[in-house]
């Protein structure tokens, strides 16, 4: 592993972007910058400077692959960035969560990037496996220095490192995804726990760090509602609703997704658990298979419809938003009277004010009456501390 450089580079930025980073924004754009005293390489510290009075106004490690020049650690006040400073960083993040942990719950999200002050960096916890996934080449020479912090805090006795897709294929290193960095990992399949019930994620393979956290709340939420009703639970993946309803005494439910391979997932975190209602499972494609249904005039209960991100830049949210309304104009038609439709939206690049009101669009189209009953966001382990981070939103909502 590659030490940390002991090269600074000084920075000085155009007034808006300084503007930005006195509200602590976390990011400086490569045409922001306006002088540089140097070149530097991914990982080394850059210090910005004020244009009036030349004073120190944040540091973060430089990151010359990416249009996200620097990726900011600290403002106002100078600091010396190393394994202390991490640590203190670590301890404030896991604070945060504490409470989290007293819900029988041993899966979370320990450190969220930005928004616990590390751009770029994620660690989850599932029981005793760490997963960290980078995705920057900034913390290459770095996070050897916080290993021993975060296994301390949250007492992991296995740490698995993941890489973002360009990290992969860099080859500036010799990590693997998936690698095993300390303790064994008997299998890829760790078994964990969400509010009591039982889950698995493969934390070599499976997407992201092996299992979606931040949707527990709302998980949570529709097992409470579920007792004794009919679900519908679209885009299901690993079944993180579908099995919070099944546990929470749903009669029937019915889990959507065009991988066969999630499905599977999805049935193995079922039998973990033993519900005693019917578990459907369909491959299909969620927008064919919600016609069919509409068309047949099935109705559920409860209809939970949760897609991946429509928008991945910012030319796909026009096409995202009329994605959306139409989901929720299907999922409006499958809803029985006084039954409930969760819409929800993971797309960062689509504001949740344009997700709530193309959703309602959609809704009005299907001449059925809704109100609405709650809006959700993050859970408290994916805080929000800068409005790029704000990606998740759903709402609850009534056939009246």
């Amino acid at each position: 592993m590659s030490k940390p450089s002991s090269n600074r580079i000084a920075i000085k930025i155009k007034p808006a972007a300084e503007r930005m980073v006195k509200k602590r924004h976390p990011w400086i754009f490569e045409g922001s910058i306006t002088k540089q005293s140097g070149e530097g390489q991914a990982g080394d510290l850059a210090i910005i400077f004020d244009n009036k009075k030349n004073k120190f106004l944040a540091c973060g490690f430089y990151d010359p692959s990416s249009p996200i020049r620097i990726k900011l650690l600290q403002y106002h006040k100078s600091a010396t960035i190393d394994a202390t400073w991490f640590d203190n960083k670590i301890k404030e993040a896991f604070e945060l969560r504490e409470e989290l942990l007293t819900t029988d719950t041993n899966s979370y999200r320990l450190i969220f990037g930005e928004s616990d002050g590390l751009p770029g960096f994620i660690a989850d916890v599932y029981d005793s496996v760490l997963v960290i996934k980078l995705y920057s080449a900034i913390w290459l020479p770095h996070f050897e220095s916080m290993l021993d912090s975060l296994q301390s805090v949250s007492q992991c006795s296995t740490v698995v490192l993941r890489l973002s897709r360009n990290l992969q294929k860099s080859p500036d290193h010799t990590f693997t995804d998936g690698q095993v960095l300390r303790g064994a990992l008997e299998k890829e399949e760790v078994i964990f726990k969400e509010h009591g019930i039982l889950f698995s994620a493969n934390v070599i393979q499976g997407h992201k760090t092996g299992f979606f956290l931040d949707h527990r709340h709302n998980r949570l939420k529709i097992g409470s509602l579920s007792k004794g009703k009919k679900v519908l639970d679209v885009f299901s993946y690993a079944g993180g609703f579908s099995i919070h309803a099944l546990v929470g005494g749903a009669k029937e439910v019915t889990s959507i997704d065009i991988s066969k391979k999630a499905l599977e997932v999805a049935k193995s975190n079922a039998e973990l658990n033993k519900p005693k209602g019917n578990h459907i499972c369909k491959a299909v494609d969620a927008f064919d298979e919600l016609e069919a249904l509409a068309k047949n005039k099935v109705k559920f209960d409860v209809v939970v419809i949760d897609p991946p991100s429509f928008a991945k830049q910012a030319s796909e949210i026009p096409v995202a938003l009329n994605q959306y309304k139409r989901l929720a104009l299907l999922g409006a038609r499958l809803v029985a009277p006084e039954g409930i439709l969760f819409l929800a939206s993971c797309s960062s690049r689509v504001l949740a004010d344009d997700f709530f009101q193309h959703s309602l669009e959609g809704i009005e189209q299907s001449n059925i009456s809704f109100q609405v009953l709650e809006k959700t966001y993050h859970d408290t382990d994916h805080p929000i501390n800068y409005p790029e981070g704000a990606y998740l939103k759903g709402f609850y909502l009534v056939q009246s």
